[in-house]
């Protein structure tokens, strides 16, 4: 599947409207587990996957999960989508929709530990093969590919190390092997479309920046309307036997969230470029595609919608772990932001990703990909005054000894 190059998904954001049951401007909750029939014969017909549009049962489908369902689809070119429970409830069930023991995946070293953990420690239960690559070696992913390949899986833009993945050649290889190309794209909603590259199914955890409020846990595979609906077929759809279900008060809550994602995403670019050539002005070393001296800047220029920037998420070398985390105390202290996991707040996050959403991955394959321990992720806040945030951080740096 591949959308005009021209694609902005504001546009598409601008015209979503639902109207509530009485004409309110929020669409109206479906507060309901089970829907009643008129006719026995049509529960029948639904249960046969004969009839459409009508809704029999939440695990199934709801009215507010598909209205948040059509609007992602919307914003990422998507002809179809559904939405899960978590992140990874929606990343476990495309590669379980896509693989049967026997199979392969190959994926990105570089991903969210719990997706690694997934495919490294899970996955062989069920005799599925993992082969992990260095997504940026083209080579080394065409070599990996097999007859029984299944997936390139990749992030749009890696967690933790800010590696660019070539989404354009990358299908040009699943095209030519017949694989999918499935793209995490949680770091970079607006800012990246995979679908205009040649992706076949973008999945994201809502949790973060989508959601922006740190208060819902929730996940979205995004793909054509055939392969969304294999996920939900009754008898052998990995989403509807799994049961990934996101609660549909949860799902309304991330739909009014979802309105003001463009204007959250601009200034979270915003602010993030600041505090990387600030930081890099310093003499530290510091992760940030938007900077030229990033190794894949013209790369991710490449794939980047420009007016939403180059994202909020940026990578810090400290030089050590004691210097990490008594910097990013410090910072704390100075109410810059939260030593905390996760990302896309309205403050910013920081945290140590080999010890915390990395740790899946042993020291001794971390030391290999460059994780260090004394780097710091940052997922970079909505400050109005980034000027004062950065002198706060500077002089936390510096008292923790990053900067001498």
């Amino acid at each position: 599947m591949k959308i005009d190059k021209d694609f902005d998904p504001a546009e598409t954001l601008q015209n979503i409207q639902y109207f509530g049951e009485f004409g309110g401007v929020n669409p109206s909750i479906t507060d309901s587990s089970t829907y009643t029939f008129l006719k026995a014969d049509r529960m029948e017909e639904i249960f046969e996957n004969e009839i459409e549009g009508c809704y029999l049962y939440s695990r199934h489908w709801n009215p507010t999960n598909r209205y948040l369902s059509d609007a992602l689809a919307g914003i990422e070119g998507a002809p179809s989508g559904q939405v899960m429970a978590s992140g990874m409830g929606a990343i476990t069930a495309v590669m379980l929709q896509y693989c049967n023991a026997g199979d392969e995946i190959i994926a990105s070293r570089t991903i969210y530990g719990g997706t690694y953990a997934f495919l490294k420690n899970y996955l062989p239960k069920f005799n599925i093969r993992v082969k992990f690559v260095d997504i940026t070696n083209l080579k080394q992913v065409e070599e990996a590919a097999s007859s029984k390949t299944k997936m390139i899986y990749c992030e749009a833009l890696s967690n933790p190390l800010m590696e660019v993945a070539d989404l354009k050649a990358l299908s040009g290889i699943a095209k030519k092997n017949d694989m999918a190309l499935v793209v995490d794209n949680t770091f970079t909603p607006m800012v990246i479309s995979p679908f205009k590259f040649g992706a076949d199914v973008v999945v994201h955890s809502l949790t973060k920046f989508i959601n922006g409020s740190s208060d819902a846990v929730a996940g979205a595979v995004l793909g054509e309307k055939e392969f969304i609906d294999s996920l939900m077929d009754v008898n052998n759809g990995s989403a509807m036997l799994l049961g990934s279900t996101l609660d549909g008060l949860r799902a309304a809550s991330i739909l009014k969230n979802l309105r003001d994602l463009h204007l959250r995403m601009i200034q979270h670019s915003k602010n993030a470029m600041y505090l990387a050539r600030k930081f890099e002005e310093l003499g530290l070393k510091v992760s940030y595609p938007g900077l030229e001296s990033h190794p894949q800047h013209v790369l991710f220029e490449s794939l980047y919608n420009p007016k939403y920037g180059f994202g909020g998420m940026l990578l810090l070398d400290a030089g050590s772990k004691a210097k990490a985390y008594k910097a990013m105390e410090l910072m704390q202290e100075k109410q810059t932001g939260y030593l905390a996991v996760s990302l896309g707040f309205y403050k910013t996050l920081f945290s140590a990703p080999g010890t915390s959403t990395s740790s899946e991955i042993s020291e001794e394959e971390q030391k290999e990909m460059g994780l260090g321990d004394g780097l710091i992720r940052m997922s970079v806040g909505l400050d109005m005054n980034i000027e004062l945030t950065f002198e706060k951080m500077k002089a936390a740096l510096s008292e923790a000894g990053v900067m001498g």
